[in-house]
């Protein structure tokens, strides 16, 4: 699981464009700067939780600690007995075989475009008219591995399998740069789209922050 986790946060990274990644033994710490969160600890194995967590509470900046596990209950138990309240406890690790990924046009009226910055790459689903965004996506681009990262469809343009166009796009473009796997860590919503495209859930993951935080 810790390889998994670090594969996974190395190809966040590379999505959002992050660097100084600090290797704290059992976690790892970046200051992130994403929206609602300045800093974010990644902890390694559920024994790191306590010392991490007292880490959070330490942060003068506005901090997450995410906690990939196999035994959430407890995950949580400890979260809160270190002193942290859960923000988030219902988004899972996946991966998937990227050889196997489905990939699918878009309709009329929309368009895709695939576009390669750095170690990320972004795919956008425009209206073809108006050149409206209706959805988008990034892939972080680490070794073997595509870390699929934001994917989001705009409200107007929802139950139109535009999102399943994004992924698709996404895993044929890490494909072609060479990538075999692709990891990502789910929103509740986003669970059921994944399953259904291959993905499988290998952990629960879970988020905390400072009380107030």
């Amino acid at each position: 699981m810790r390889e998994l986790i670090e594969r996974w946060h190395r190809g966040w990274c590379a999505a959002r464009g992050l660097n100084g990644v600090e290797d704290l033994g059992d976690g790892l710490r970046v200051r992130c700067l994403q929206p609602g969160r300045d800093v974010e600890y990644v902890a390694l194995s559920d024994a790191a939780v306590p010392e991490l967590a007292a880490r959070v509470l330490g942060e003068r900046e506005v901090t997450w600690l995410t906690v990939a596990t196999t035994s959430p209950e407890a995950a949580a138990e400890a979260l809160a007995g270190a002193g942290l309240v859960l923000l988030k406890r219902a988004e899972q690790l996946m991966t998937v075989v990227l050889a196997d990924h489905p990939s699918s046009k878009p309709a009329d009226p929309y368009q895709l475009e695939v576009v390669r910055v750095g170690a990320a790459v972004t795919a956008t689903v425009r209206e073809s008219s108006t050149g409206e965004e209706a959805a988008r996506g990034t892939i972080g681009l680490s070794g073997p591995d595509g870390v699929a990262d934001r994917i989001e469809t705009l409200p107007a343009h929802r139950r139109r399998g535009l999102a399943s166009v994004v992924m698709g796009a996404l895993a044929e473009a890490a494909r072609e740069e060479g990538a075999a796997n692709g990891i990502l860590v789910a929103s509740e919503d986003g669970q059921h789209l994944y399953r259904r495209l291959g993905w499988h859930t290998v952990a629960d993951v879970l988020i905390a922050t400072a009380p107030g935080g």
